[in-house]
């Protein structure tokens, strides 16, 4: 199995994504996303719109503000409870959350709530410190994930606000805003991409957990006695989407159902979609990928009664009145893109006319989010000038990159090596037939197309 370091590197090497701040020493748990990479989270977002969205008759689109009243998070339990636990290893100072220790351990998920079973888990199975080995705690605290700022002139002064910690709340709060402007009846749902920011105590693993991620959030909106069914739809619609949209691997993914005692106190049903990262020393770890949760209807209850506006739908077809109950699948765009990077990475083995192994690199994105669809490349570079007239041809049509800088095997090489799909080759015969040379990324099967129909080929082919 491929390990992260691996991934790491290539997203540097080809530009997917670089540490932040680099020049100036680094900031932890701070990545920049280059050319590769902001096409890659965009083809990404673009699918999941697609799909989420603009397909379907039931489900609106909205994009709330990142900095919200802070009656909001009153509301929503955040500023009272929004927190992750919290151990300090005496020896080393280093800190940690003692429920991912226990996970890491043992394999067993602990609610991270329960401070006694936490402590007795972690003092029964003797569990050391990972940094230097020893077994020295300081007793458990709550840590409050969410970034506080100021909105005002003055420093130091000014109204206490918050970076949002998720995209839900924005969704809520405007549920009778987009309820009565779409004019959509039960059921629906409300879409949004964007940032969202949570003070993590232990960010890692490359991309996996950040302090600063994107999340792509659907709130379905039923009636009362309806949730569980929706609840499965969901469910299904995301495994399909993430197999057929996105690509993912069946045999790299799985359902794992929320106990019951692992449940918010808001939730009757949740599950998480997870993903086969390649952490640890066990040969990869199981991590969540997409939370899908049944959250009944206590988010709209909870703004009705912090912010004295009715929340409640009226129903023309019954003439009830109700809070609708919420229905929420949810995933992180840079966690998705982190799983999109590992599932497409090949490394295909052949041997040479020497003897040797040649070993080709292939990055084999879904056709949908391949950040290049197509590579137009001159065999040499004095029929640039003419290349650059095919490239101008399609390029309005699908995102295509240009090379001129070596040779044309190892310009198929980078181009594999960055997923792009097609690589279309202008050679001196293309003066005489005007026809180029396609070659497909996963076969290296080569066809002669004729440039007048190549926008035509490649529509039909990607």
């Amino acid at each position: 199995m491929i390990n992260i370091e691996t991934i790491t590197a290539l997203c540097k090497q080809r530009g997917f994504i670089f540490p932040g701040s680099e020049i100036y020493g680094g900031l932890a748990n701070t990545w920049d996303y280059g050319p590769l990479g902001v096409e890659l989270l965009n083809n990404i977002k673009k699918v999941w719109w697609r799909d989420f969205v603009q397909k379907r008759i039931d489900v609106v689109g909205m994009d709330a503000a990142i900095l919200m009243n802070t009656k909001v998070w009153e509301a929503s339990g955040h500023v009272g409870g929004f927190s992750d636990p919290l151990i300090d290893c005496k020896k080393c100072h280093e800190r940690f959350r003692p429920d991912k220790l226990i996970e890491e351990a043992t394999g067993d998920v602990v609610d991270p709530a329960n401070h006694e079973k936490l402590l007795e888990i972690m003092n029964r199975q003797k569990i050391k410190c990972p940094s230097c080995g020893e077994m020295d705690w300081t007793d458990i605290r709550t840590f409050n994930l969410m970034f506080e700022t100021h909105q005002g002139v003055t420093k130091g002064g000014g109204t206490l606000v918050y970076l949002r910690p998720e995209t839900a709340q924005g969704i809520f709060v405007n549920f009778k805003n987009i309820q009565g402007t779409s004019r959509k009846k039960m059921p629906f749902g409300i879409a949004q991409i964007g940032k969202a920011f949570r003070n993590e105590i232990t960010p890692g693993n490359f991309v996996f957990r950040t302090r600063e991620f994107e999340q792509m959030e659907l709130e379905f909106f039923c009636k009362p006695g309806t949730e569980l069914d929706w609840y499965k739809h969901w469910k299904d619609f995301a495994w399909d989407f993430l197999i057929g949209s996105i690509g993912l691997e069946t045999k790299n993914i799985r359902f794992r159902d929320h106990a019951e005692d692992e449940l918010a106190h808001y939730a009757n049903a949740c599950a998480d979609i997870e993903y086969h990262f390649p952490f640890g020393e066990k040969g990869g770890s199981w991590g969540e990928l997409w939370g899908i949760a049944s959250r009944t209807d206590y988010d709209l209850k909870q703004h009705e009664k912090f912010s004295g506006e009715d929340m409640k739908y009226f129903d023309p077809e019954t003439n009830e009145k109700y809070i609708p109950y919420v229905v929420e699948p949810s995933l992180g765009v840079n966690r998705l893109a982190l799983a999109v990077l590992i599932d497409a990475y090949r490394e295909d083995k052949a041997p040479t006319s020497d003897g040797k192994e040649d070993v080709r690199v292939v990055m084999k994105f879904h056709k949908d989010i391949a950040p290049f669809k197509v590579a137009v490349l001159p065999l040499q570079n004095k029929l640039a000038d003419e290349a650059t007239k095919v490239w101008e041809e399609i390029n309005g049509r699908f995102t295509t990159d240009f090379d001129t800088t070596g040779s044309i095997g190892k310009r198929y090489r980078r181009q594999d090596e960055i997923g792009t799909p097609y690589c279309v080759t202008f050679d001196f015969d293309s003066l005489e037939d005007k026809s180029v040379t396609v070659r497909d990324r996963d076969t290296m099967k080569q066809e002669r197309i004729k440039i007048d129909e190549l926008a035509d080929y490649l529509t039909c082919n990607l």
